[in-house]
């Protein structure tokens, strides 16, 4: 949580959705998806891959239905897995019926692509027959040509109008469970465009840069535009695009949320990038340490610095924290107090046991303060 003016993020009003269990948008948390990019009649592969985002941290999974098959095979994956799925469709109108029946807790369509209004009225019929919301998904490299023509380009306009011609048809059938979404590859347009449908209309927001590269240029776009519309309090739900496995964008997303207070998970390490003043090894250290504390979900921060120029006023800042030292012994922080010093040899497999019991005495600190 935030503790300083400087560090408050005004969110914007929403209406509240949900997608199963999660809600999305109104005052909570903003959620975290990711897509799967296994065959979706390949049950086990799909549902394997799922469960790597659950433990990477996952609030919601997008699986495409692009035919029969692989509806059919909907049913299997959302009765093994824990987490809530979006049934990807374009077009189809069928498949976005046998999704829901296959127990979608989301469908990920734009109305305005699936037909006649009497096929509309089947799959808004569906959708609250089994439960389902609704996303409006919105793309630059797919825009109707009729608001290429009218705009000579994909441009935020554009995209705010496609959005909101859709939104129309599901309003007008008195469908409200639906989200909204307005990407494109570009930072600059995607940005421009969900800022302009914040202004005008109050649905919940799902985020992200789409076909945003691989891992680490996917990252950095994704961080500047996520970042950008989630600083401004745009966003209710969040997609890093990357060309990666998709705990890997889980992981991202969290990383995004976390650097703004948005959500809290697992450890977060504050480290230097080193230089000729380390005492220890501090990139090799940090990515052992990055490895083995990947399983615990209890918020904490931890601080691995070089040298004491920077390291002791970092410590102050986190929950555990460690200074590189003379003679091969280093400064260990609790709470931001020196507590003991430690060699080098060992050194990684301490920190581990000391941030395990820590996680497991601020995870048992509700439970007494509730007795």
């Amino acid at each position: 949580m935030s503790y300083r003016a400087y560090q408050q993020i005004t969110r914007r009003r929403s209406r509240q959705i949900h997608v199963g269990p999660v809600a999305v948008g109104g005052d909570a948390p903003i959620s975290v998806q990711t897509m799967t990019n296994t065959p979706t009649t390949d049950v086990a592969a799909t549902v394997a891959q799922i469960q790597r985002a659950e433990r990477a941290g996952v609030d919601i999974v997008r699986v495409s239905c692009p035919d029969a098959e692989s509806t059919a095979a909907l049913a299997a994956i959302v009765r093994a897995v824990s987490v809530p799925i979006v049934a990807d469709i374009h077009f189809h109108y069928k498949r976005a019926i046998e999704a829901a029946e296959a127990g979608a807790a989301c469908l990920r369509i734009n109305p305005g692509n699936i037909g006649s209004a009497e096929r509309v009225r089947e799959v808004i019929k569906a959708a609250r027959d089994h439960g389902c919301s609704m996303r409006i998904g919105v793309n630059a490299g797919s825009l109707e040509r009729h608001l290429l023509e009218k705009y000579g380009e994909p441009n935020p306009e554009a995209l705010v109008e496609s959005a909101l011609e859709h939104a129309k048809i599901l309003e007008d059938h008195d469908f409200h469970e639906f989200k909204i979404s307005v990407k494109a590859s570009d930072v600059f347009l995607a940005v421009a465009a969900y800022q302009q449908l914040a202004e005008i209309c109050d649905h919940p927001l799902h985020i992200g840069i789409t076909e945003a590269g691989g891992r680490r240029t996917g990252t950095v776009k994704s961080a500047i535009g996520l970042g950008s519309l989630l600083w401004a309090g745009i966003g209710d739900t969040v997609r890093v695009s990357l060309s990666a496995e998709p705990e890997e964008e889980v992981l991202v997303g969290w990383e995004i949320l976390k650097s703004l207070g948005l959500r809290h998970r697992g450890v977060r390490v504050i480290s230097c990038p080193s230089c000729a003043r380390q005492g220890f090894n501090v990139i090799e250290t940090v990515a052992k340490l990055e490895e083995r504390l990947a399983h615990i979900e209890t918020p904490l921060t931890l601080s691995i610095i070089g040298c004491v120029v920077n390291g002791p006023g970092e410590a102050l800042m986190t929950d555990l924290g460690v200074t590189g030292g003379g003679n091969g012994r280093h400064m260990v922080y609790h709470a931001g107090k020196t507590d003991h010093t430690i060699a080098a040899e060992g050194m990684i497999d301490h920190i581990v046991d000391l941030v395990e019991a820590k996680a497991a005495e601020l995870a048992q600190a509700p439970k007494q303060a509730a007795e």
